[in-house]
């Protein structure tokens, strides 16, 4: 029989911890004389409170090595239970809002999707706005944990490839896990302080710049403002571009460069073709924009920069009139949405390893077509790639175009026109936070959405941000027996 104790026992804790930081969105407001603290207190209590009885009646899993089966347990659990608490604030306080709509939001912060059905964020209390960046940069800070250590060893969509780089198996993952999350946690807060160092320097206030700073490092995109980085158009768009790079780069780089390794990140086959990639969206919708509306070069190439690296980065912060470019950008913007960042950052879509690496055995079939004798070998980065690892790639790319495809048709049985249906999709699975069509048009936000189709775009961020077959094996019976 399956033990759900480690799992209780880490979920409960994960519970506890939510509860202690929502003091600090509680001292912000009440520095700020906005009655609005309130709120935090109970939703902190709330949390608190359920987190340590789950913790205590699980206590004696302490020690225990994770199975597998619990592993593919604590990291669906973290990201759709954790939400249920993390939504509080938003129903207790500030705009009110229904259960639906908070989840919706809380888990759109928590998987960094960045999507939001709130309108008026600028007149929101100091410590919302506060929350909303604080759920995204710790749900980065997770994923990034997740990605370096949990998927390579749960075999999701051909990570067990970066398997060498992590973990051998579950069994070692406590001693190990402390030394590399000490790591990455220094990054992570290096690359948040650099970059909120940064954004004061430019002239963002302060509140402004803290919660753009957790949004831009864990790609998450909530921004403070109805009008995003159109607030600090110039160096803003810069930065903000440079820092949303830094935060989709592979972990594992940033951990091996504190140890004194910096080989790995300049040979890293997968951060060159991302930084490649981007060069040329860039480039080319720069140049058509240039061409075809008379734009000036830099502001043409500043906007174009700043969008695209924050779709390709999964990001979702925006500047300028970005959807009104034309087709030429939509395609663009559709395509390096879908193909996302580096593996094992807290960015989402397919990423820059599976699309090389599908390329790859895409051109050793041809090989075999040519020559049915010849042994074609599928080579990464110099390393041979198991059968193993390219059925895993083959289902999740499969399973990643099924799933955008009848979602998308799911939406539609909601009311909600095709185009809309598409891109809530798209910026759901791929966690992007970008929207377009005519429902999202007069906002910006999914707030027109009927509540049946943010539940659906609610499972695609899940999805999206948990590998997609991270849920599908839990719906398996074989999964519980045993």
């Amino acid at each position: 029989m399956l033990d759900l104790r480690p799992v209780g026992y880490i979920i409960g804790l994960m519970l506890a911890v939510l509860g202690a930081l929502m003091a600090l969105p509680l001292l912000v407001d009440a520095a700020a004389g906005n009655p609005n603290w309130w709120s935090f207190v109970e939703s902190a209590f709330i949390s608190g409170s359920a987190g340590v009885f789950l913790a205590l009646t699980n206590y004696n899993a302490l020690g225990r090595s994770l199975s597998l089966r619990q592993a593919f347990l604590v990291t669906v659990g973290i990201w759709a239970f954790l939400p249920l608490f993390g939504a509080l604030p938003f129903m207790l306080g500030g705009p009110r809002a229904g259960f639906t709509d908070a989840y919706f939001e809380a888990v759109s912060g928590i998987t960094t999707t960045g999507s939001t059905v709130f309108v008026g964020l600028d007149g929101f209390p100091p410590g919302l706005n506060l929350w909303r960046g604080m759920l995204n940069w710790t749900g980065g800070l997770g994923i990034a944990f997740v990605a370096m250590i949990f998927l390579p060893v749960m075999r999701v969509g051909g990570m067990q490839f970066f398997r060498t780089e992590g973990f051998d198996t579950l069994g070692k993952i406590l001693p190990r896990a402390a030394d590399i999350a000490r790591s990455l946690a220094q990054v992570y807060a290096g690359l948040t302080l650099a970059c909120l160092a940064v954004y004061l320097l430019i002239g963002m206030a302060p509140l402004d710049a803290v919660v753009n700073a957790m949004a831009t490092i864990a790609t998450g995109g909530f921004s403070p403002s109805d009008v995003s980085f159109n607030k600090y158009q110039g160096a803003g768009e810069y930065a903000g571009a440079l820092f949303m790079i830094l935060g989709s780069l592979p972990y594992i780089r940033y951990v091996q460069l504190v140890n004194g390794s910096a080989g790995p990140l300049w040979r890293d086959p997968q951060l060159r073709a991302y930084l490649r990639w981007i060069c040329y969206a860039v480039g080319s919708v720069a140049l058509w924009r240039i061409a075809t509306s008379g734009m000036a070069p830099e502001p043409a190439f500043r906007e174009a920069l700043f969008n695209l690296v924050s779709i390709f980065s999964s990001t979702g912060f925006f500047s300028g009139s970005f959807g009104g470019w034309g087709s030429y950008m939509m395609a663009v913007a559709f395509w390096i949405g879908i193909i996302g960042a580096c593996s094992g950052s807290s960015a989402a879509g397919l990423s820059v390893f599976r699309v090389q690496l599908m390329g790859q055995v895409v051109i050793a079939q041809i090989r075999r077509l040519h020559a049915p004798h010849r042994v074609a070998l599928v080579k990464y980065d110099r390393r041979s790639v198991d059968e193993d690892t390219m059925n895993a790639l083959v289902m999740y790319i499969y399973g990643y175009v099924v799933t955008l495809g009848v979602l998308s048709v799911a939406l539609t049985f909601f009311g909600v026109d095709l185009e809309s249906a598409l891109f809530g999709v798209w910026t759901s699975i791929g966690n992007i936070g970008y929207g377009f069509g005519p429902m999202v048009a007069r906002t910006g936000t999914f707030v027109d959405f009927p509540d049946p189709a943010k539940w659906v775009m609610i499972v695609a961020m899940l999805m999206g941000r948990l590998g997609l077959l991270s849920l599908f094996v839990l719906v398996l019976p074989r999964f519980w027996r045993g």
